[in-house]
């Protein structure tokens, strides 16, 4: 029997077009610890490129055509237009040119245990989850994560085993170049329809991602729409959720003060154990509830999971508290769909403060134009909202929508369009006892800061 050949064994040099994005350093950590050489070009200066440096990848800090020499491979990400000159150059001297998504999937071929994590939400918390209790087990995971794990200071890991744990992500159907031996489907919503257009169209792709994974999928059983979209899938499956009616839930849920859980689980009606969380809300139940399955069935012990868990405090930008400052606490978090917004501002709402702010950064005009009664009904769980301008990221405003769209359906809400207003208006107005948590998935986590800057003086 001839032994099957991996597509990163044949290459040598790859270049990587915005090579300071998030999704991308990861891919380029992995590729170099394989002994690839490695290049990229990014414009932009960030915290991420920085790390990309300290690896002593030579970087350029303009897209040029001279950039492309000899390299093996080049690869870009959905925000890169099909007009960028690396990208033409590199198709004018016929080397192999490859989205960032088609990458992952030859990484993953790579590792004969491979873990996809996809959801519309709670991606990159729960494959945090994962690959927290993997590294405890002493698994030695290779991971890629959508935001940096405090617990290894960066959003990717490159271990030494045969295992690796990576967010599948949905938009631009990039996920489907994954073939993963285990998947987590955390739940099914509508996002993403500028791309998808429908939510029917959203649940086929789901769909036909669960039927790319070979051995076992854990699925959200409470989550109507995950159930749909597994029914034909042929892996073992196995639902989570905190109704008895899955495979793998919850009883005695109590939520502390801070509304981090514990809770006993079960599974096939046998107790195994009881867990104690250090992150909020009952989303997080869910998450954890998904890291459990996965990591129980490769073998690990529940107690090593238990462990782990109650040692988890989270990922960069999931309610992550930045400061506690005359009694005004500050924290920032991802959310930039209405689920997730209720998600986050029903647990803030009761962990007893005098009133929570919602500084809330729109992502994209045609997700704020889609969904504008769901933002509004979201937020308005919120004392205080701020809203700023809206965020484009791969749209232009055919719409003609605007931030005082959204505020005109928010009682006690303001439109400031600048952060630095934004911060100046609130720490004018916030009281002792207060919690401003900053909301969105662009970069208003600079907002964040510049409150935090201010209250400490």
């Amino acid at each position: 029997m001839t032994s099957k050949v991996n597509p990163l064994d044949k290459l040598k040099k790859v270049h990587f077009i915005g090579i300071g994005g998030s999704g991308m350093f990861p891919l380029a950590q992995v590729i170099q610890s394989r002994g690839i050489q490695v290049t990229g070009s990014d414009i932009t200066e960030s915290e991420t490129l920085k790390k990309v440096k300290d690896l002593n990848i030579k970087v350029f800090s303009s897209h040029s055509a001279s950039n492309i020499t000899d390299q093996d491979l080049v690869v870009y990400s959905s925000a890169i237009k099909p007009e960028n000159s690396e990208l033409k150059a590199a198709q004018s001297k016929e080397i192999r040119t490859v989205k960032r998504s088609c990458l992952m999937g030859m990484i993953f071929e790579n590792y004969e245990n491979s873990i996809g994590v996809s959801g519309t939400h709670g991606k990159t918390t729960t494959t945090s989850m994962i690959t927290s209790i993997l590294i405890d087990a002493k698994k030695d995971p290779t991971a890629i994560i959508g935001g940096r794990l405090p617990k290894i200071n960066s959003n990717c890991c490159t271990g030494s085993s045969n295992i690796i744990v990576g967010e599948a992500c949905e938009y631009d159907d990039s996920f489907l170049c994954l073939n993963p031996k285990i998947s987590v489907i955390t739940n099914v919503d509508a996002d993403h329809l500028d791309y998808f257009k429908t939510f029917e169209n959203v649940k086929k792709s789901f769909s036909k991602y669960a039927s790319q994974t070979s051995e076992l999928i854990t699925i959200n059983g409470d989550d109507s729409s995950a159930r749909e979209c597994v029914k034909n899938c042929s892996a073992k499956k196995i639902f989570f959720g905190l109704s008895s009616s899955n495979d793998v839930y919850v009883e005695n849920i109590v939520f502390n003060k801070r509304q981090c859980a514990n809770f006993s689980v079960f599974y096939k009606k046998n107790k195994l154990i009881d867990l104690e969380l250090n992150v909020p809300g009952t989303h997080n139940v869910y998450n954890a509830l998904a890291a459990f399955t996965v990591c129980y069935e490769m073998g690990v012990d529940p107690e090593i999971i238990k462990s782990s868990l109650k040692d988890f405090k989270g990922a960069h930008r999931r309610f992550e508290i930045l400061c506690e400052k005359n009694g005004i606490t500050v924290a920032d978090d991802f959310a930039h769909h209405p689920t997730e917004i209720k998600t986050t501002l029903e647990a803030a709402s009761k962990m007893g403060f005098s009133k929570v702010w919602a500084i809330f950064q729109p992502h994209t005009f045609y997700r704020t134009h889609m969904l504008l009664n769901e933002f509004a009904e979201a937020l308005r769980i919120a004392d205080k909202v701020v809203v700023s301008d809206i965020l484009p990221v791969r749209d232009v405003n055919i719409y003609g929508i605007c931030s005082e769209d959204l505020t005109s359906k928010i009682p006690q809400s303001f439109y400031k369009p600048t952060f630095e207003e934004i911060c100046e208006f609130v720490v004018k107005n916030a009281e002792p006892g207060d919690l401003i948590l900053t909301l969105g998935g662009g970069n208003i986590y600079e907002c964040a800061n510049l409150i935090v800057k201010a209250l400490e003086g």
